[in-house]
């Protein structure tokens, strides 16, 4: 449970009120002094072992397992990239003219551009369901439609836990469900939800997970995660590194060439996996989410900014209905009477750090805010009205 901020363990300035995890999240205190140490000692390679090169990413993968629900941590993959991750997922499935690829509008584009390769090279067609064009009921509609457009000719649904520019919630459940009874598979892009918005496996049961490191689970640029589940059990990576293969471990026989991989998701995991420097920040920092927990998580960032909402709801901001959206990442349309201008120069005065994204002021909360640092952005929403 916490029950008040979190602000001692990071390194952030009092001069800034830092509302853009979404944007990436600033590593802890704890995860700064291991990422130097780690640096450091590649200074002193004599002091590396065997060992260093799959003993943490093992303890990284059984943590996210931790995270994510997954009985067996060997159905994880070290990743540097949303986008290394999707590509493995888009050329392990068999495609065919006339199949369907059902996206969601304004996704990111790590979780699109594969798609549109696929789609040119198959004659697929791509479904986008876009938000409806209502502020009323609007993230119920929104769901609907995408139930709606799972059909038999539907192969894969391709979507994100929680939109990455406004924070609505989709269904998964209700999705996968659709999806198994039109054998088609769920792909999840768990990027701007995974450490701050609880999640299962055991219970969604996706085809795939998909995450970044540097936004919710805090920790480093250019590693992430990956969750593949059964179907892509025997499929051809993207690269064919030797860490991958069976008995790697053993470095005196690696000039016995193996045709094996090991088993599960080992095979999708990126070359020079076990890199020194960044794997053991981003064991501490889902060490520490797992201490706090991603539903404690939900609950203070609801705790800091519920009243915060309310008032600019009263302004006349559209911010999607609680049960639609995610505590954590939240979208501001603003209200007619408001100026875009004028509010970007309150924020930037009052060192506000928010993103725009699309119609959206992405407000994305932590466990490092306070209901001050809401308090202060709704300030710059009254003064951006005009007279």
């Amino acid at each position: 449970m916490i029950g008040a901020t979190q602000k001692n363990k990071f390194n952030l300035s009092e001069e800034i009120t830092y509302l853009n995890t979404a944007y990436s999240a600033p590593l802890s205190k704890e995860a700064e002094r291991i990422g130097i140490e780690a640096l450091s000692k590649k200074c002193r390679p004599n002091e590396y072992n065997g060992a260093d090169f799959f003993e943490p990413v093992e303890q990284l993968k059984s943590l996210f397992a931790q995270l994510i629900d997954v009985p067996n941590p060997q159905s994880i993959a070290i990743i540097p990239s949303v986008s290394y991750g999707i590509a493995s997922v888009a050329n392990n499935i068999c495609f065919k003219e006339g199949d369907e690829i059902i996206v969601v509008g304004e996704q990111f584009p790590s979780n699109i551009y594969s798609w549109k390769r696929i789609a040119d090279k198959y004659s697929t067609n791509i479904i986008t369901v876009s938000a409806p064009e209502t502020t009323s009921n609007r993230g119920k509609f929104w769901n609907e439609n995408i139930l709606n457009a799972i059909n038999e000719n539907t192969i894969v649904i391709s979507i994100p836990n929680v939109h990455w520019a406004d924070g609505t919630i989709f269904n998964l459940k209700a999705i996968r469900e659709k999806a198994t009874t039109n054998n088609a598979l769920l792909i999840i892009d768990g990027t701007q939800s995974i450490g701050a918005l609880p999640f299962s496996v055991e219970e969604i049961k996706p085809d795939a997970v998909i995450c970044a490191g540097y936004k919710w689970l805090m920790g480093p640029y250019a590693l992430g995660l990956a969750y593949y589940g059964e179907y892509f059990n025997n499929g051809i990576p993207i690269e064919e590194n030797w860490i991958n293969r069976k008995n790697s471990e053993d470095f005196s026989g690696l000039v016995n060439y193996e045709d094996n991989y090991k088993e599960g998701a080992n095979r999708y995991s990126v070359g020079e996996m076990s890199n020194f420097n960044l794997v053991p920040m981003l064991i501490k920092t889902i060490e520490q989410i797992l201490e706090w927990t991603p539903e404690s998580i939900q609950n203070y960032c609801e705790k800091i900014t519920k009243e915060a909402i309310e008032e600019l709801q009263l302004m006349g901001c559209f911010i999607e209905k609680d049960e639609f959206r995610s505590n954590h990442l939240f979208g501001i349309k603003l209200a007619e009477n408001m100026d875009m201008n004028r509010l970007q120069e309150e924020l930037k005065a009052n060192n506000i750090f928010v993103s725009i994204r699309g119609e959206n002021i992405r407000v994305a909360p932590h466990v490092f805010n306070t209901k001050d640092d809401l308090q202060k952005l709704v300030n710059c929403f009254r003064k951006s009205l005009k007279a």
